[in-house]
């Protein structure tokens, strides 16, 4: 199966075509070579010959015949000469000279020819012959030639040499692409077996890793993460169904018990009208949730950028601080406004004053009643700061990275008022505005720290 799966990938079609190519520019790099070696060793061959052929005309030139005969007899004798062939025949072609028996059949009358020469002794091979033949002026011929038997069997193993690499090197190759490709085929299968079971059994599978740490790996590693970020998620998503579900359920029974009490008794216009009034407020209660999701939702797909402007933060607080001044009062908490007079930034207006309002409402919520909450503006190095700090009990460090999201509330049993957005809203305006948000211990208390970049100053 794993073969059949391996010959079929496109990995193997790859390393198929890379070893097609592999395999021509070696069979090419091998011809050079080849040609190369026999043109230079045949050219040696060739200037030797023509260097005889010269020392016998010196000796035709200045013996005639007779010098030639003894020149050609001299060298026959002489075993340094003992590969060179010499003929030297007259016009009936009767030897005069030279270690061949008759002229060669195949041999020309002028040029340079191959060919087999006959035989010197029955027992003997007839040697190639590579020479070249002319015809002297008193008619005779002569040739002058090597014994290129050698030269044919060094060609010869130069050719199988070759030719055993190439099929070596393609074996090897062949071999090594069904290995890669039995590889690549098999971490792609363990992948896809993990995505098997996570559609049958859930997210809890994890992609195997072999520890190293190649491409594969990698991979690995960040589906792996993928997958933990999509389990998260998923999480979150059923966390938040489940506070929907229990915030919507506390106003939504109580509505439904003061309409069933309505309707089995008797009409009164006092009772009627409270009951209205506070089946109102429920479904107020009930609406600006989902009016709050809206616009989280809103922020997050930074629909609201157009409405960038350049504003002044400590004026937007100032805002904030008056309106929750009353609200201050009755808690007795001590709301001020501190640091520079100006710091300007460029902003969403009504978003950042949503931002700060929610700080502002959770720091005197969560407070210590008769305590202090501050809000400062001050111009950073880095861009625009705002800061709201309080006294009151402050949120556990483990937490800090949990209450940013949706409907997410410290007090889990989610009695008091409250739906879990706030954090959320300012999160999502803090991000819109490309600042950093920071939860840090007032001791006592909690500070919340809001950084702009320089980039969103005006």
């Amino acid at each position: 199966m794993l073969l059949a799966k391996t010959l079929r990938s496109s990995t193997f079609r790859l390393a198929l075509m890379a070893i097609g190519a592999f395999g021509l520019i070696v069979c090419a790099i091998f011809a050079y070579v080849y040609w190369s070696t026999v043109s230079y060793v045949r050219s040696r061959s060739d200037r030797a010959i023509m260097t005889e052929q010269a020392n016998l005309h010196d000796a035709y030139a200045r013996s005639g015949r007779d010098g030639l005969v003894a020149l050609i007899g001299q060298r026959i004798a002489d075993k340094s000469f003992a590969d060179h062939v010499y003929l030297l025949v007259d016009h009936a072609s009767a030897v005069l000279a030279g270690n061949l028996a008759r002229w060669p059949v195949d041999a020309a009358d002028q040029g340079w020819a191959e060919f087999r020469a006959p035989a010197r002794s029955p027992a003997s091979v007839a040697p190639l012959v590579r020479g070249v033949t002319e015809t002297l002026p008193n008619g005779d011929r002569l040739l002058v030639g090597r014994d290129i038997g050698d030269l044919d069997g060094f060609t010869a193993q130069i050719r199988a040499a070759g030719i055993a690499v190439v099929v070596l090197i393609v074996v090897l190759a062949a071999v090594a692409s069904i290995g890669v490709t039995r590889r690549t085929v098999g971490r792609i299968e363990s992948i896809n077996a993990t995505s098997r079971a996570i559609m049958l059994s859930g997210l809890d599978q994890r992609i195997p890793l072999h520890g190293s740490h190649d491409e594969w790996d990698r991979v690995a590693e960040n589906l792996n993460q993928m997958l933990d970020r999509i389990q998260t998620l998923m999480g979150e998503v059923k966390q938040a169904s489940d506070n929907i579900a229990h915030d919507l359920r506390t106003p939504l029974t109580r509505m439904r018990g003061r309409l069933e009490k309505a309707y089995h008794c008797p009409r009164n216009g006092e009772n009627d009208a409270a009951l209205i009034g506070d089946t109102i407020a429920d479904l107020d209660t009930v609406l600006a949730m989902f009016a709050s999701i809206t616009r989280i939702s809103e922020i997050e797909t930074r629909a609201r950028k157009d409405a960038f402007r350049i504003v002044n933060l400590v004026e937007i607080a100032g805002e904030v601080v008056e309106l929750y001044d009353a609200a201050a009062e009755r808690d007795t908490t001590r709301l001020e406004l501190a640091g520079d007079a100006e710091v300007p930034m460029t902003g969403d207006r009504d978003l950042l004053f949503d931002a700060i309002a929610n700080l502002v409402d959770n720091a005197i919520k969560h407070g210590r009643a008769g305590g202090r909450v501050t809000v400062t503006c001050r111009n950073g190095e880095s861009g625009a700061v705002i800061s709201v700090a309080d006294d009151g009990s402050g949120i556990p460090a483990d937490q800090h990275d949990h209450v940013f999201k949706r409907f997410y509330r410290l007090e889990q049993s989610r009695y008091t008022p409250g739906n879990g957005l706030g954090l959320s809203l300012v999160a999502a305006v803090a991000s819109l505005h490309g600042a950093t948000i920071e939860l840090r211990d007032n001791s006592p208390g909690l500070l919340v720290v809001l950084c702009f970049p320089a980039a969103a100053v005006a």
